[in-house]
């Protein structure tokens, strides 16, 4: 498998287009603006429908196969994207990649996106098996370091001029957030004259981003601050998030905390336990303190009531996932509304 780097992506599209893609990073802008090229490529060559899918506990991995092996009725070329949420197919979706990498169509392209994959991850037989027959684009976050670079190449891309000053400006402005520097270089481009990005034009136009993003929601409530968490949540709502993202974050992370919260039950040291659940040296802090007031039961119904929030989400119940989500922060800030006891059985109920 090709390994890319996101700003290679495009040239490699343009030499020739892999019958499967496999995207993986946890920066939501450019793990997106990867798929978007992957499809807009596609769509150029002839697969004008696509599926999607999530690969999640309750999926059918067969689905992905019979769906394959399916012929359009209008003879249309498809793209299969599948997004396992949590990086992991299982025993029954590992078979499943292995058999499609096998006998990849030419009427299909398979896009499967995931956060980032471990080692352990990259060395599974399913990875091996798509291995040998796609590419995959592997998506680091920007550090504040680098997002000052990752800004000046974006504004020469969109045909713009900025000091070294100007861009530092910008940078501080959009506080890492990606999504919302993206945004505020296309608001650029409608102001700059001839091109030329000053900082006054940058200080008086470019609106304080905040970091309204998932990640900085989800260290605001292993923190334990619920008004900052809520605070977050509301400010990705307002910018037209979708729903699905944030209970993505929220429930890789609760999942996170109830792996270790298991390995710390059956008596494994913080330390061997955190790098078991993939939890990074900088962020033990932030775990060990939800930790504190979270329990193995607690995340469990935790985990139950994002299931029931995706449910709402697809329409399968009928309930606000905004209004859910919000419920969801809170408990996961250690802020319960109603005893653990009644919200299972609410539940059970729903």
């Amino acid at each position: 498998m090709a390994k890319l780097r996101p700003e290679q992506l495009q040239g490699a599209l343009q030499k020739q287009l892999a019958p499967i893609y496999l995207i993986s990073g946890d920066e939501p802008l450019l793990v997106q603006e990867s798929c978007d090229l992957i499809r807009a490529s596609a769509r150029k060559q002839g697969f004008t429908e696509r599926v999607l899918y999530h690969g999640d506990k309750s999926f059918d991995w067969n689905t992905l196969l019979t769906e394959a092996n399916s012929l359009s009725l209008f003879s249309e070329r498809k793209i299969l994207e599948l997004r396992i949420e949590n990086g992991k197919p299982g025993d029954a979706g590992s078979k499943a990649l292995i058999e499609y990498a096998n006998l990849p169509s030419e009427d299909n392209l398979l896009l499967i996106v995931t956060p980032k994959l471990d080692g352990n991850a990259q060395r599974s037989k399913w990875f091996k098996a798509l291995d040998k027959v796609g590419a995959t684009v592997q998506i680091w976050p920007i550090n504040e370091h680098q997002l000052p670079h990752w800004l000046e190449q974006r504004l020469r891309n969109a045909g713009l001029n900025a000091s070294r000053e100007t861009v530092s400006l910008l940078a501080a402005q959009v506080e890492g957030n990606l999504l919302a520097a993206a945004q505020e270089v296309e608001k650029l481009k409608l102001l700059a004259n001839e091109g030329e990005v000053t900082a006054d034009m940058v200080s008086g136009m470019v609106t304080d981003s905040a970091r309204y993003d998932v990640f900085s929601l989800i260290d605001k409530a292993l923190h334990g601050d619920a008004r900052a968490a809520v605070k977050c949540l509301n400010g990705l709502r307002s910018e037209g998030t979708e729903a699905i993202t944030v209970l993505w974050a929220l429930t890789r992370e609760i999942r996170t905390l109830s792996n270790m919260a298991h390995g710390l039950e059956q008596g494994k040291a913080f330390d061997w336990a955190a790098k078991q659940a993939g939890v990074w040296d900088k962020r033990k802090a932030l775990v060990k303190n939800a930790l504190r007031h979270l329990k193995q039961p607690q995340l469990q119904t935790l985990l139950r009531k994002a299931n029931a929030i995706d449910k709402a989400i697809k329409g399968m119940r009928d309930a606000d996932p905004w209004d859910e989500l919000l419920d969801l922060t809170l408990n996961l800030s250690g802020t319960f509304s109603i005893t653990p006891g009644v919200q299972r059985l609410a539940l059970t109920l729903s």
